[in-house]
């Protein structure tokens, strides 16, 4: 037994606690994890939460480790002590942490038959407490560094904090630990696939378990800080560090893992398999030419030995690895270098009968599909470009594979049906994906994928006509040649989007127009019986087709005289793209008739005559045509049923409405011109519906339902023209329309409806459109008021919305972001394009005594008080929205900011300084703007406060000097969190970064004096002269003003500053101490 030196047994003093409250404790554990009853389980959760928050919580947790009587009750008191030493306000000190430490590894010591989900429970704890403490001292001791020798003895004796400080811990983790960590768990499997190891014993088995995660673990470390979500990016590569290098040069490290795949039993090989993967990715300049290429003719050599023994290959999760491992050979080397491997003849030919395999057996782990599909996609997008004179023999077997997707995809139509299996057509997201795989596949060859698709498509089309024409046809027949053309359509729609890939060639656009004139027969055939029946699995393929088609041969780039059109005028009397337009609309038209109450075609559809309505030429030739201006002067319900409001659907699923109307509002513009009957003629269907809103309102009594569901569907359809109406004529025409007339509508809709996001979302974005100055269509004359109009009814907007969606009290954590934050998103966005439009002179406000601004502004202030710090960043929609309008207020109303209360002031510089490490990069770009107004300000104050003959200080400029001096730590904390970022991370806005700094530095030079001292103090003895020299460069020339001048030379020295800092400080392991200004 371990006995781990300790200050003390006990961790914490309690007072006792009487028997029953243990008790109690215990069985609100077993309602949390056992109960079925979910009013139970919240009720016990609450009560645990009150619990974590208690005072005594820490001597609770140890009395429930050393009496309970239950694993659940361990596992909340290990979860609790994991949340009490991560907190970053009122830390445990450093005493009591080295206590539980040392108790965590002796109670794991002494209880080796802890429940599994226990022990990992603790074990986190104690990899909390060793991450978060790694740079505390005591008596010049790292004591939390020694995590080998504990770990080692264990082995021997038994089988939030800021983002910044975490990379800065993982950094150093990295420099003096893992690399031990790999070699002794190298070493340990070594010495495990040497013996006999007996793996029927618990002990054995689990041992073996835990060293091959640990392996992985190490591997999958995130050596460089940029892997935001451990999901992300299944191709990456692994930047093994270069002091790593000798363990892959040794050729014996690689074959271990090989070793291990072959002689231990199925269920370790997933594992061991994901380690190969992850070693297979390690980066390539980690070796030289040579080097590599003996790395991969040995991971080559492994990979077919599986390939030739592939019997453990028949579990599933063994198989799926093995295809992650294969895919990984080509995202990581280059088709250049496979060619040259000895064995490489046999390797492609093993990997294509595999695949082909694989394949054949769709019902087999298809989501491994995507792995190989990879592989082959990036083989076949290499053969252009090859240079090696080994040949590659792709043309030999990618057509295999090819053939083999194609076949076994429309085989699988009738065993579905027959068994009614899950149907992967329904997944449209994981069909999609895998055909533009094969788009780059079946481009390899072309001519041969062509001539498969032809002779397979003509065999399906000719059964289906005559099984149409068959009076005593089954059902199931015709359906499963249904679900042949379904496979077909979406596969000719994807080779043909191929063509961006490759250089095309006369003869391929031909064949492309082959199978274009199939599917457009096939068209007319199912759209003749839309009437009687129709398909909607086979509609979507149509639309997935149609917009392939678009892409390569519809638009300004496209040469006319393509072989493609030839045929299809041949064929179909198609002669031009004017004529294929039409084909596009009348198939737009048939849709919207016959699936106006099929959500996924309808949207689809609109879609892609949202597409279409972009092309600068396209459009034009889109309005000559006589179904286009049916479109403009038929747009009711009569004629498309989507539109209609007597259904029982969602009001969500209204939202194609702002699809279609931003399509018709283009094609519209086309020819509209200054013509305001034209325009009032267009808008008839929307007046109508707005007298109509506003006669319900009138009366007391109305049908509620009737009312939203003609109001949320209007304000869609105008949000579509608000965007599509981009030029000054015609968006002035819809402004003198919808004001004032209808604003009060609006308006009215938001104090009834504002508990209803339904409703409110899309009056809210309505606005938030309408005041959006963009490319300047919001240029009033000058005797004009609308711009100061339109911002008092924006203004009234946001503070009827915002001060009633403040009356709703505790939502729940689940519907807090659509119940309120995604509104008070809204709201956000609207204030900022509104003060950032340039259509309105602020300054008048307060000068006639109108209070808008003021409303709009105190509205923000409350709206964002009642949003918790951790939401804001939580959310990207309303970080990107609260910081853009931050960076707007702070630039143009800084006198609003500085007249704000304290407790609001230090919230807002709270907000920014979490925003300067948040990952992404535009709310980080934005805070280091608004930090950057905002000390250029101060500077400014202070700069005229010290001047004997300058004009009096405002008062609020007065008071937020007054609060700035009170609280010196939050601008000296940003201070350290921007140069953190700038000398410790792989810095992505480097010039935003700069901009605040130098007002930072000239606002606090003592501490940032002593703040240099702490950062050369901390780097060891031999590179302190250097680091000292940087910070000397960085000043030089630099003097005590923010002049864009002064400004730009400090920029220019921080560049050079972050080079030599990098220079510097490489090859250096020492940290920065925990207790230095930095942490």
């Amino acid at each position: 037994m371990i006995c781990y030196r300790m200050r003390c047994k006990r961790f914490s003093r309690p007072q006792q606690p009487h028997g029953e409250s243990l008790a109690q404790l215990e069985n609100l554990c077993k309602q949390l994890y056992e109960t079925t009853d979910t009013a139970t389980r919240l009720q016990a959760e609450k009560a645990l939460v009150e619990f974590t928050n208690s005072p005594d919580c820490l001597s609770k947790c140890q009395l429930l480790l050393e009496r309970g009587s239950s694993s659940y009750s361990q596992l909340l008191a290990a979860t609790c002590l994991t949340k009490l030493v991560s907190r970053t306000n009122n830390p445990l000190p450093l005493e009591q942490r080295i206590d539980i430490r040392n108790y965590v590894l002796n109670y794991l010591a002494t209880r080796p038959k802890l429940a599994t989900f226990v022990t990992q429970a603790l074990i986190q704890l104690y990899a909390r407490i060793t991450k978060l403490g790694w740079f505390d001292c005591q008596k010049d001791e790292y004591v939390f560094r020694n995590v080998i020798t504990d770990v080692t003895r264990f082995l021997q004796a038994d089988t939030t904090h800021p983002l910044t400080k975490h990379r800065k811990i993982a950094s150093s983790f990295r420099d003096s630990s893992l690399f031990d960590i790999f070699t002794l768990s190298c070493n340990l499997l070594k010495q495990a696939s040497g013996k006999n190891l007996n793996l029927n014993d618990e002990s054995q088995h689990g041992l073996l378990m835990q060293l091959l995660k640990l392996t992985h673990n190490c591997l999958n470390f995130d050596f460089i800080g940029t892997s935001t979500d451990e999901s992300s990016d299944d191709l990456c590569t692994v930047q093994i560090p270069t002091s790593w290098r000798s363990a892959f040069l040794d050729s014996s490290t690689l074959q271990l893992f090989f070793d291990l795949y072959h002689s231990i039993p199925p269920s370790f090989s997933p594992l061991v398999l994901s380690c190969l993967v992850q070693i297979a990715s390690v980066r390539r300049s980690l070796f030289n030419n040579a080097e590599r290429a003996k790395f991969l003719s040995h991971l080559v050599d492994g990979v077919k030995r599986i390939l030739e023994n592939p019997q453990s290959l028949s579990d599933p999760n063994n198989y799926h690895e093995f295809c992650r491992l294969l895919a990984r050979l080509k995202s990581n080397y280059q088709l250049g270098e496979l060619v040259k491997v000895e064995n490489y003849p046999e390797v492609i030919r093993l990997i294509a009968n595999f695949t082909v395999t694989s394949l054949q057996h769709w019902e087999f782990a298809p989501n491994s599909v995507h792995y190989l599909l990879s592989l082959w996609q990036r083989l076949a997008a290499s053969v252009p470009y090859v240079k090696a004179t080994e040949p590659h023999m792709l043309e030999t077997y990618t057509p295999e594979v090819t053939k083999a997707y194609i076949t076994s995809r429309l085989e699988s139509v009738h065993i579905i049906l027959r068994d009614g299996l899950e149907d992967p057509l329904d997944d449209t997201g994981l069909v999609q994906q895998q055909l533009d795989q094969l788009s780059t596949i079946g481009r390899c060859e072309y001519e041969k994928t062509c001539a498969l698709l032809v002779q397979l498509f003509d065999q399906s089309a000719q059964s289906y006509q005559e099984l149409l024409q068959s009076a005593t046809a089954s059902p199931m027949d015709v359906a499963v040649q249904e679900g042949r053309l379904t496979w077909l359509v979406y596969i000719i729609g994807a080779v043909i989007g191929g063509r961006v890939s490759f250089a095309s060639t006369d003869e391929q656009d031909a064949m492309d127009g082959e199978l274009v004139c199939r599917v457009l027969q096939l068209m007319n055939l199912t759209d003749s019986r839309l009437a009687q029946a129709g398909n909607e699995k086979l509609e979507l393929a149509m639309l997935s087709f149609f917009e392939q088609f678009r892409k390569i041969y519809i638009g300004d780039q496209v040469q006319k005289s393509s072989k493609l059109y030839r045929r299809l005028s041949e064929v179909l009397g198609l002669n031009d793209e004017t004529m294929v337009l039409s084909v596009f609309i009348g198939k737009i038209i048939t849709n919207l008739k016959y699936w106006g109450r099929c959500e996924p075609i309808t949207s689809k559809t609109l879609q892609l005559l949202n597409d279409l309505s972009i092309g600068y030429s396209s459009v034009r030739k889109l309005v000559k045509l006589s179904a286009v201006q049916f479109m403009l002067n038929n747009h009711t319900s009569e004629h498309f049923s989507f539109l209609g409001i007597n259904n029982q659907s969602n009001l969500t699923d209204m939202r194609c409405r702002t699809t279609f109307y931003t399509a018709l509002g283009r094609l519209l513009m086309v020819d509209l011109g200054e013509d305001e009957d034209q325009y009032e003629q267009f808008m008839l269907p929307l007046t109508a519906a707005f007298e109509t809103v506003a006669q319900m309102f009138s009366t007391n009594t109305f049908n509620e339902q009737e009312a939203k569901r003609t109001l949320v569907g209007l304000v869609r359809d105008l949000r579509g023209i608000a965007f599509a109406f981009n030029a000054k004529t015609s968006f002035m025409m819809l402004f003198e329309w919808i004001y004032p007339s209808y604003m009060p509508i609006l308006q009215r809709a938001i104090e009834l409806w504002y508990h209803d996001p339904a409703c409110t979302t899309p009056v809210l974005k309505l606005m938030a459109e309408l005041v959006h100055n963009r490319s300047q269509r919001l240029q009033f004359d000058v005797s004009s008021p609308n711009g100061i109009l339109l911002f008092r009814e924006t203004s009234k907007m946001i503070t009827t919305y915002g001060n009633r969606i403040l009356t709703l009290g505790e939502v729940p954590k689940d519907q807090v972001y659509a119940l309120k934050l995604k509104g008070i998103s809204i709201c956000f966005s609207m204030l900022k394009a509104a003060l950032s439009g340039s259509y309105v002179n602020f300054g008048v406000f307060r000068l006639y005594g109108d209070d808008a601004l003021d409303n709009a502004l105190q509205t923000f202030i409350k709206l964002l008080l009642s949003i918790p710090h951790s939401d804001l960043l939580d959310y990207p929609k309303l970080s990107q929205s609260y910081y853009s309008l931050l960076e707007v207020l702070t630039q143009d109303h800084m006198n609003f900011i500085a007249s704000l209360e304290p407790h609001v002031i230090m919230y807002i510089l709270s907000s920014i300084s979490e925003g300067l490490t948040a990952l992404d990069t535009m709310v980080c770009t934005g805070c280091c703007s608004c930090l950057d107004h905002i000390v250029t300000y101060l500077f400014k104050q202070l700069s005229r406060s010290t001047k004997k003959r300058s004009t009096p200080l405002t008062q609020e400029s007065d008071r937020f000097l007054h609060i700035m001096q009170q609280h010196p730590e939050m601008i000296q904390q940003m201070l350290s969190t921007v140069l953190n970022i700038i000398i410790f991370e792989d810095c992505r806005n480097q010039w935003s970064m700069s901009r605040p700094l130098l007002g930072l530095i000239l606002l606090n030079e003592k501490y940032f004096s002593d703040l240099r001292n702490s950062i050369v103090n901390s780097q060891p003895p031999e590179k302190q002269q250097a680091m000292h020299l940087c910070f000397e460069n960085l000043m030089e020339g630099i003097e005590r003003n923010l002049l864009t001048k002064n400004r730009d030379r400090f920029t220019q020295n921080l560049s050079a500053f972050r080079r030599e800092v990098n220079d510097s400080m490489k090859n250096s392991t020492y940290g920065v101490n925990s207790n230095d200004m930095m942490s």
